[in-house]
């Protein structure tokens, strides 16, 4: 452990020598955009807008070698038609050889408080999965239980509508969208199937990908910003997931999704927290699992708490952010017929670091993540975690 506290003194060390203008995205969450709202915003005041955001990561679980990683690299791009009409996109690319269409939509603004979108979208639930900009978030990754539960980057085709009330300090979102993908056939006679207990969801987004729908879904989002430095959330999602149409009436082929979220966000001078907590009821996974084959449990749950404080004056131009997230997601928090619930699934990070903003869009992160599961004697290793994000 020594060596990996020396690395961390040293890493920071060098990077407090830096003297640089402070960051121009906001952290304050009342007033804080991410990147699809910064273009629809015309903040360049431009009918093309084009933008950016990245992330280089080092990862070096306990006892093993660490790995270098240029985790994404997304190039935004924004065209004003008139001042109604706007389209946004986002194109992905992950570890230098994946290539991803992350958005692409048209927003059409009917009123000043109704807009009108369709085409490949967020899906509203929680904070991360729409605030994952590198410069918006403590921690060097993503918080776990948005990627296993929510699961981050979640984004589907669809259309539906968005806007504020102002007068209400409230924000709204809802969007009917394709679902999750369940099943297929093999090509050999069985099933196939993209759900599991281990990370839930996450293999049955379709991502805009040649994507089936045969029973739409809906997705809600409520934001109240009423109260100085708060941002309060409420997200929903309803529907069923969507199998292949030669296999989607075989009992157990779909399952139902039920999905509720709270989050929360609160600044006040140098101090940040936030908080999130995510359940999800998933029905007739005892038919899917004997299907598939697989071992997806009938209800996941996570949450997190986080807490970061400033260390730099208020009237510096960069920050020095101390920060600690504990956060529990059990993907197995129930599970239906004879499958009894994996203590490997139900698990814990405790995760705590530095995140310092060098520049406008420019923050250097390292952090100790102490992971832990409830399944005795399993040795799950602690990680250490340094990081360069990017956003302009």
């Amino acid at each position: 452990m020594k060596h990996y506290f020396y690395l961390f003194a040293f890493f920071f060390s060098t990077f407090l020598m830096a003297q640089t203008a402070t960051d121009s995205i906001t952290l304050d969450p009342q007033n804080q955009l991410n990147a699809a709202q910064r273009l629809l915003s015309g903040n360049y005041g431009s009918a093309v807008t084009i933008g950016a955001y990245g992330e280089m990561l080092y990862n070096q679980p306990e006892g093993d070698n660490g790995e270098l990683d240029v985790q994404r690299l997304v190039l935004l791009l924004g065209y004003r038609f008139n001042d109604k009409a706007q389209f946004i996109t986002e194109l992905e690319v992950e570890h230098v050889e994946e290539i991803y269409v992350e958005q692409a939509f048209v927003n059409y603004n009917v009123a000043n408080n109704l807009n009108l979108r369709g085409g490949l979208m967020l899906v509203p639930m929680g904070i991360v999965n729409e605030f994952h900009e590198p410069t918006t978030f403590n921690g060097t990754e993503r918080p776990e239980m948005d990627n296993v539960i929510v699961p981050t980057t979640w984004r589907e085709l669809g259309v539906g509508v968005s806007g504020k009330f102002n007068n209400l300090s409230l924000g709204y979102q809802a969007y009917v969208f394709n679902g999750f993908k369940s099943t297929q056939s093999d090509g050999e006679g069985g099933i196939s199937g993209f759900l599991q207990g281990s990370n839930g969801l996450r293999g049955g987004r379709q991502k805009g990908i040649k994507s089936t729908v045969d029973s739409p879904n809906l997705a809600t989002k409520l934001d109240y910003y009423g109260i100085p430095g708060l941002r309060l959330g409420f997200s929903t999602y309803f529907g069923k997931t969507q199998a292949a149409d030669d296999i989607e009436n075989l009992d157990g082929a779909n399952i139902g999704i039920s999905m509720l979220g709270l989050d929360a966000r609160y600044a006040y001078e140098r101090f940040t927290a936030r908080g999130q907590f995510i359940y999800a009821s998933l029905s007739d996974t005892d038919k899917y699992n004997a299907l598939a084959n697989k071992d997806l449990g009938s209800a996941m749950q996570g949450y997190y708490v986080e807490g970061a404080y400033n260390l730099l004056p208020s009237r510096n131009e960069q920050k020095l952010f101390a920060f600690v997230r504990y956060e529990n997601y059990n993907t197995h928090a129930d599970t239906a017929g004879s499958l009894l619930q994996n203590e490997a699934y139900d698990r814990t990070d405790v995760t705590t670091g530095l995140s310092y903003h060098i520049a406008p869009g420019v923050v250097l992160k390292g952090d100790y993540q102490f992971r832990d599961n409830a399944l005795q004697g399993d040795g799950v290793k602690d990680r250490l975690n340094f990081g360069i994000g990017v956003w302009f």
